[in-house]
Protein backbone atom coordinates (compact mmCIF):
# COMPACT_ATOMS: atom_id res chain seq x y z
CA UNK A 1 0.00 0.00 0.00
CA UNK A 2 1.21 3.52 -0.79
CA UNK A 3 0.79 6.37 1.71
CA UNK A 4 1.51 9.97 0.64
CA UNK A 5 3.75 12.10 2.86
CA UNK A 6 4.10 15.31 0.82
CA UNK A 7 4.25 16.62 -2.74
CA UNK A 8 6.12 19.27 -4.70
CA UNK A 9 4.48 22.66 -4.15
CA UNK A 10 7.32 24.79 -5.51
CA UNK A 11 5.14 26.21 -8.29
CA UNK A 12 2.07 26.97 -6.17
CA UNK A 13 1.65 30.75 -5.86
CA UNK A 14 -1.71 30.98 -4.09
CA UNK A 15 -2.62 30.35 -0.46
CA UNK A 16 -5.07 27.39 -0.21
CA UNK A 17 -7.61 29.14 2.01
CA UNK A 18 -10.58 27.09 0.77
CA UNK A 19 -8.76 23.79 1.31
CA UNK A 20 -7.72 24.79 4.82
CA UNK A 21 -11.24 26.00 5.59
CA UNK A 22 -12.68 22.64 4.48
CA UNK A 23 -10.26 20.86 6.81
CA UNK A 24 -11.20 23.14 9.72
CA UNK A 25 -14.93 22.61 9.10
CA UNK A 26 -14.52 18.83 9.05
CA UNK A 27 -12.58 18.91 12.31
CA UNK A 28 -15.10 21.24 13.99
CA UNK A 29 -18.09 19.15 12.90
CA UNK A 30 -16.48 16.01 14.32
CA UNK A 31 -15.33 17.67 17.56
CA UNK A 32 -18.36 19.86 18.29
CA UNK A 33 -21.46 18.46 16.60
CA UNK A 34 -20.46 14.78 16.65
CA UNK A 35 -18.97 15.09 20.12
CA UNK A 36 -15.73 13.41 19.02
CA UNK A 37 -17.82 10.59 17.63
CA UNK A 38 -19.92 10.09 20.76
CA UNK A 39 -23.03 11.98 19.64
CA UNK A 40 -24.74 9.13 17.80
CA UNK A 41 -28.05 10.99 17.56
CA UNK A 42 -26.50 13.76 15.44
CA UNK A 43 -24.40 11.39 13.34
CA UNK A 44 -27.24 9.00 12.55
CA UNK A 45 -29.63 11.87 11.79
CA UNK A 46 -27.42 13.62 9.24
CA UNK A 47 -25.61 10.70 7.56
CA UNK A 48 -26.66 9.50 4.11
CA UNK A 49 -28.91 6.42 4.21
CA UNK A 50 -29.36 4.80 0.77
CA UNK A 51 -32.95 3.73 1.50
CA UNK A 52 -33.87 7.32 2.35
CA UNK A 53 -32.37 8.68 -0.86
CA UNK A 54 -34.07 6.12 -3.10
CA UNK A 55 -37.46 6.52 -1.39
CA UNK A 56 -37.30 10.23 -0.60
CA UNK A 57 -38.61 9.51 2.90
CA UNK A 58 -37.01 9.53 6.32
CA UNK A 59 -36.39 6.10 7.83
CA UNK A 60 -36.27 5.52 11.59
CA UNK A 61 -35.29 2.14 13.05
CA UNK A 62 -35.01 0.68 16.53
CA UNK A 63 -31.76 -0.13 18.31
CA UNK A 64 -30.88 -3.79 18.03
CA UNK A 65 -28.48 -6.38 19.37
CA UNK A 66 -26.22 -8.07 16.80
CA UNK A 67 -23.44 -10.63 17.01
CA UNK A 68 -20.07 -9.40 15.81
CA UNK A 69 -16.61 -10.91 15.52
CA UNK A 70 -14.23 -9.20 17.94
CA UNK A 71 -10.60 -9.88 18.96
CA UNK A 72 -11.92 -11.86 21.93
CA UNK A 73 -14.46 -13.83 19.92
CA UNK A 74 -18.11 -13.41 18.94
CA UNK A 75 -19.88 -10.91 21.16
CA UNK A 76 -23.28 -9.30 21.29
CA UNK A 77 -23.12 -5.58 20.48
CA UNK A 78 -25.90 -3.01 20.61
CA UNK A 79 -26.27 -1.25 17.27
CA UNK A 80 -28.10 2.10 17.37
CA UNK A 81 -31.00 2.55 15.00
CA UNK A 82 -31.49 5.35 12.49
CA UNK A 83 -32.62 8.65 13.99
CA UNK A 84 -35.13 11.18 12.68
CA UNK A 85 -33.60 13.44 10.04
CA UNK A 86 -34.71 17.05 10.69
CA UNK A 87 -33.85 18.20 7.16
CA UNK A 88 -34.95 16.95 3.72
CA UNK A 89 -33.26 13.58 3.31
CA UNK A 90 -31.60 14.62 0.05
CA UNK A 91 -29.59 17.26 1.93
CA UNK A 92 -27.83 14.46 3.82
CA UNK A 93 -25.88 13.89 0.60
CA UNK A 94 -24.19 17.17 1.54
CA UNK A 95 -24.10 17.03 5.35
CA UNK A 96 -22.65 13.52 5.37
CA UNK A 97 -19.46 14.60 3.59
CA UNK A 98 -18.52 16.76 6.59
CA UNK A 99 -18.88 13.97 9.18
CA UNK A 100 -16.65 11.05 10.12
CA UNK A 101 -16.92 7.72 11.87
CA UNK A 102 -13.87 8.13 14.12
CA UNK A 103 -10.70 10.05 14.79
CA UNK A 104 -8.58 7.88 12.47
CA UNK A 105 -11.18 8.20 9.70
CA UNK A 106 -11.02 11.97 10.08
CA UNK A 107 -7.24 12.13 10.34
CA UNK A 108 -6.65 10.00 7.25
CA UNK A 109 -9.09 11.96 5.12
CA UNK A 110 -7.76 15.35 6.21
CA UNK A 111 -4.18 14.28 5.55
CA UNK A 112 -4.99 13.32 1.96
CA UNK A 113 -6.94 16.56 1.51
CA UNK A 114 -4.03 18.58 2.91
CA UNK A 115 -1.55 17.05 0.46
CA UNK A 116 -3.61 16.98 -2.73
CA UNK A 117 -6.26 19.66 -2.31
CA UNK A 118 -4.05 22.74 -2.36
CA UNK A 119 -2.81 22.00 -5.88
CA UNK A 120 -6.33 21.54 -7.22
CA UNK A 121 -7.50 24.75 -5.55
CA UNK A 122 -4.58 26.53 -7.26
CA UNK A 123 -5.60 25.03 -10.62
CA UNK A 124 -9.31 25.77 -10.43
CA UNK A 125 -9.48 28.94 -8.38
CA UNK A 126 -11.13 29.24 -4.98
CA UNK A 127 -14.83 29.39 -5.85
CA UNK A 128 -14.64 26.72 -8.56
CA UNK A 129 -12.62 24.48 -6.26
CA UNK A 130 -15.31 24.67 -3.59
CA UNK A 131 -18.04 23.86 -6.12
CA UNK A 132 -15.91 21.04 -7.53
CA UNK A 133 -15.28 19.56 -4.07
CA UNK A 134 -18.94 19.62 -3.03
CA UNK A 135 -20.10 18.25 -6.40
CA UNK A 136 -17.65 15.36 -6.21
CA UNK A 137 -18.81 14.61 -2.66
CA UNK A 138 -22.49 14.54 -3.58
CA UNK A 139 -21.98 12.45 -6.72
CA UNK A 140 -19.74 10.05 -4.80
CA UNK A 141 -22.51 9.60 -2.22
CA UNK A 142 -24.97 8.92 -5.04
CA UNK A 143 -22.59 6.28 -6.40
CA UNK A 144 -22.66 4.61 -3.00
CA UNK A 145 -26.46 4.79 -2.95
CA UNK A 146 -26.55 3.16 -6.40
CA UNK A 147 -24.57 0.12 -5.26
CA UNK A 148 -26.34 -0.09 -1.89
CA UNK A 149 -29.92 0.56 -2.93
CA UNK A 150 -31.32 -2.80 -1.83
CA UNK A 151 -30.95 -5.32 0.95
CA UNK A 152 -29.51 -4.69 4.42
CA UNK A 153 -26.88 -2.31 3.00
CA UNK A 154 -29.62 0.17 2.13
CA UNK A 155 -30.14 0.91 5.82
CA UNK A 156 -26.46 1.41 6.69
CA UNK A 157 -25.62 5.11 7.05
CA UNK A 158 -22.72 6.45 5.00
CA UNK A 159 -20.61 9.43 6.02
CA UNK A 160 -17.19 10.93 5.47
CA UNK A 161 -15.27 13.23 3.17
CA UNK A 162 -13.68 10.30 1.34
CA UNK A 163 -15.84 10.65 -1.77
CA UNK A 164 -15.09 14.35 -2.18
CA UNK A 165 -11.39 13.79 -1.52
CA UNK A 166 -11.39 10.93 -4.02
CA UNK A 167 -12.64 13.49 -6.54
CA UNK A 168 -9.70 15.74 -5.66
CA UNK A 169 -7.34 12.81 -6.24
CA UNK A 170 -8.98 12.03 -9.57
CA UNK A 171 -8.34 15.63 -10.60
CA UNK A 172 -4.76 15.37 -9.36
CA UNK A 173 -4.17 12.35 -11.59
CA UNK A 174 -5.42 14.31 -14.62
CA UNK A 175 -3.80 17.66 -13.87
CA UNK A 176 -0.57 16.58 -12.14
CA UNK A 177 0.38 13.11 -13.39
CA UNK A 178 4.12 13.83 -13.23
CA UNK A 179 4.29 15.96 -10.06
CA UNK A 180 6.64 14.36 -7.56
CA UNK A 181 4.94 12.90 -4.49
CA UNK A 182 6.90 11.61 -1.51
CA UNK A 183 5.29 8.38 -0.33
CA UNK A 184 5.75 5.60 2.15
CA UNK A 185 5.80 2.57 -0.13
CA UNK A 186 5.66 -0.51 2.04
CA UNK A 187 8.64 0.26 4.36
CA UNK A 188 10.48 2.68 2.11
CA UNK A 189 10.19 6.46 1.68
CA UNK A 190 10.61 7.46 -1.94
CA UNK A 191 9.50 10.00 -4.55
CA UNK A 192 7.13 8.81 -7.27
CA UNK A 193 5.17 10.61 -10.02
CA UNK A 194 1.62 11.59 -9.21
CA UNK A 195 0.18 8.97 -11.53
CA UNK A 196 1.95 6.27 -9.51
CA UNK A 197 0.94 7.58 -6.08
CA UNK A 198 -2.67 8.24 -7.01
CA UNK A 199 -2.95 5.36 -9.46
CA UNK A 200 -1.89 2.78 -6.88
CA UNK A 201 -4.36 4.21 -4.40
CA UNK A 202 -7.19 3.98 -6.94
CA UNK A 203 -6.22 0.44 -7.92
CA UNK A 204 -6.47 -0.54 -4.26
CA UNK A 205 -9.98 0.95 -4.06
CA UNK A 206 -11.13 -1.01 -7.11
CA UNK A 207 -9.58 -4.26 -5.93
CA UNK A 208 -10.99 -3.84 -2.43
CA UNK A 209 -14.39 -2.84 -3.77
CA UNK A 210 -14.53 -6.01 -5.81
CA UNK A 211 -13.57 -8.03 -2.74
CA UNK A 212 -10.50 -9.48 -4.42
CA UNK A 213 -8.32 -9.04 -1.34
CA UNK A 214 -10.56 -11.20 0.80
CA UNK A 215 -11.32 -10.43 4.42
CA UNK A 216 -14.01 -8.19 5.81
CA UNK A 217 -14.51 -5.14 3.61
CA UNK A 218 -17.61 -3.93 5.42
CA UNK A 219 -17.65 -0.41 6.76
CA UNK A 220 -15.80 1.15 3.82
CA UNK A 221 -17.82 2.78 1.04
CA UNK A 222 -15.61 1.80 -1.89
CA UNK A 223 -18.41 2.68 -4.29
CA UNK A 224 -18.20 6.30 -3.07
CA UNK A 225 -14.41 6.29 -3.41
CA UNK A 226 -14.51 4.99 -6.96
CA UNK A 227 -17.44 7.18 -7.98
CA UNK A 228 -15.81 10.29 -6.53
CA UNK A 229 -12.49 9.55 -8.20
CA UNK A 230 -14.05 9.06 -11.64
CA UNK A 231 -16.15 12.20 -11.19
CA UNK A 232 -13.08 14.25 -10.27
CA UNK A 233 -11.08 12.90 -13.20
CA UNK A 234 -13.88 13.74 -15.64
CA UNK A 235 -14.59 17.22 -14.26
CA UNK A 236 -10.99 18.34 -13.71
CA UNK A 237 -10.25 19.57 -17.23
CA UNK A 238 -13.62 21.33 -17.79
CA UNK A 239 -13.38 23.12 -14.45
CA UNK A 240 -9.80 24.18 -15.13
CA UNK A 241 -10.56 25.21 -18.71
CA UNK A 242 -13.08 27.74 -17.41
CA UNK A 243 -10.36 29.54 -15.46
CA UNK A 244 -8.61 32.32 -17.35
CA UNK A 245 -4.85 32.04 -17.77
CA UNK A 246 -4.25 35.04 -15.51
CA UNK A 247 -7.24 34.84 -13.22
CA UNK A 248 -8.00 33.24 -9.87
CA UNK A 249 -11.39 33.27 -8.16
Amino acid sequence: MVFPLSDDNSDRTTFPIVNITLIVINVLVFAVFQGMGKNENFTLAYATVPAEITSGHDVVTEDKIVQMNTPVGVQEVQMPGLRTTPIPVYLTLLTAIFMHGGIMHLAGNMWFLWIFGDNIEHDLGKVRYLVFYLLCGVLASLAHVLVSASGPASLIPCLGASGAISGVMGAYLVLHPHRQVMVLLFRFVTDVPGYVAVGMWFAFQVISGLGLLGGDQQGVAYGAHIGGFITGAILAAPFKASVGSNSRD
